[in-house]
């Protein structure tokens, strides 16, 4: 017999709290479109974008009518660019930049990731190429994202890298402080990066992937909060897990399903679920919220780390018992441009850049959509990336920074974005210097674990 019950809690979920299918993410090889000519390579990244995603967002629109789901965001995630432009005899990585951006256009998906480059050892000549070119390729284009890996558990941090990528960050932000630095927000760098994760801007399909495979990322802060408030307020902690895995459950199954209908009708292998709550600006829709509704005034408070730790777990435990393939990030974004809890609590001075950083330490993915003071030196930016690199290295997870200096702007202003990207107050970044350590270049070692074998 079917359960009526069952059935008005989903229809609550998407009506009430938010919940929806935040993204599915074509993921797509480009190996075979190398060539040693770059107007060659273009042509067959164009071709190849169109064979596989023309049906794209066509069949997404139909599923989530169907199902009565939203499906808010469909994506494209090819092979790391540096791989595939450096075989020209004279790479064009800006010409390329703007064939993915077309190609994305013309199928109408809302970002195409994958303007990347994995240098946690170092660079190749096509890594630097395509580093150099990330500023003008971000300000030339609409859907374009990149990403670049600095560090991992077993090779440590690219330090040189590190410094230079605080300068593209610089330069993406200033060619694009018209939008507010927008260049900057389609930006992140990665210490062990997953080839797998459908949520932007570090999306690709990586070294180990399939020809193609769709990855789904599902989201629900707001189902989770209101799962939260409706427990008994003397709940203890293992209760509150219980609830929040009972939760993430329902979530992750909701996305598996239309994944796997998703991947049949495009004839192609479903990839993974990734389990993380990405919040939205949307009123409701904030894992701050779930802080709150746990007991914290607000984030920042002491106790959100703790909080968050719980939250990341028992969403990991709950939605692995959904899906025999779980990948991406998984776990709880913290972005503070887009969640209306975080810009609130930022906006007010409660949630500090320090506190954000110790959050980091036990959540998905890092610093994201922080936005600093424009006239920030990139070799404190360099710092603060250095800081997030070593979190991740040492604790064996994903960990990023997606950080925008706000040309033209001081704390007290803030950057505006709209839709999902949402908006964010310029935080105050530490004073001191970080200089004579961050030029010091090389590569800090990895730690004693990375000889695990």
């Amino acid at each position: 017999m079917i359960d009526t019950s069952n059935i008005l809690e989903t229809i609550n979920m998407i009506k009430l709290y938010n919940l929806d299918i935040r993204t599915v993410t074509l993921a797509l090889s480009l190996r075979d479109c190398i060539a040693e000519d770059t107007d060659v390579v273009c042509e067959k990244i164009y071709n190849k974008i169109q064979r596989y995603a023309k049906n794209l967002v066509e069949y997404a629109d139909e599923l989530a009518d169907e199902y009565s789901i939203p499906i808010i965001n469909k994506r494209i995630a090819v092979t790391p660019i540096s791989f595939i432009g450096e075989s020209c005899k004279n790479p064009d990585y800006v010409k390329i930049a703007k064939t993915l951006d077309k190609a994305a256009k013309d199928v109408g998906v809302n970002f195409i990731g994958g303007f990347s480059a994995l240098v946690e050892k170092g660079c190749t000549k096509g890594d630097k190429l395509l580093i150099e070119s990330i500023p003008e390729a971000l300000a030339s284009t609409e859907y374009l994202c990149s990403s670049i890996n600095l560090a991992s558990s077993k090779a440590g941090i690219n330090m040189d890298a590190v410094l230079k990528m605080s300068e593209i960050i610089k330069k993406s932000a200033e060619l694009t402080k018209d939008r507010d630095g927008i260049g900057a927000a389609k930006l992140v760098v990665f210490c062990n990066v997953p080839g797998d994760n459908p949520f932007m801007a570090g999306a690709f399909c990586g070294m180990g992937e399939p020809e193609c495979a769709l990855n789904v990322g599902v989201s629900g802060p707001g189902v989770v909060r209101a799962a939260v408030d409706a427990l008994d307020k003397n709940a203890d902690m293992s209760e509150l897990a219980n609830k929040i895995k009972e939760i993430a459950f329902k979530i992750t199954s909701t996305g598996e399903l239309v994944g796997r209908k998703l991947a049949k009708k495009l004839d192609i292998p479903f990839g993974v679920i990734d389990l993380s709550l990405a919040p939205t600006p949307a009123v409701g829709d904030s894992v701050a919220g779930i802080f709150q509704a746990m007991g914290l005034e607000h984030a920042g408070a002491h106790g959100t780390t703790a909080a968050l730790a719980m939250l990341n777990d028992a969403v990991k435990k709950g939605g692995i018992m959904a899906s025999s393939h779980v990948g991406g990030l998984s776990g709880a974004f913290i972005p503070v441009s887009e969640d209306a809890g975080m810009i609130e609590a930022a906006t007010n001075g409660v949630l500090t850049f320090d506190k954000l950083e110790a959050m980091t330490s036990v959540c998905s993915v890092g610093l994201d959509m922080i936005a600093i003071p424009g006239d920030t030196p990139a070799d404190t930016i360099a710092g603060i990336i250095a800081d997030e690199m070593a979190i991740g290295m040492i604790n064996k997870k994903t960990t990023a920074v997606r950080i925008i200096p706000a040309y033209g702007k001081s704390v007290g202003d803030k950057i505006s974005y709209g839709g999902l990207l949402g908006e964010a107050p310029i935080m105050p970044v530490n004073k001191l210097s970080s200089t004579g350590f961050v030029k010091r270049g090389g590569r800090i070692p990895a730690p004693i674990h990375s000889l695990n074998n």
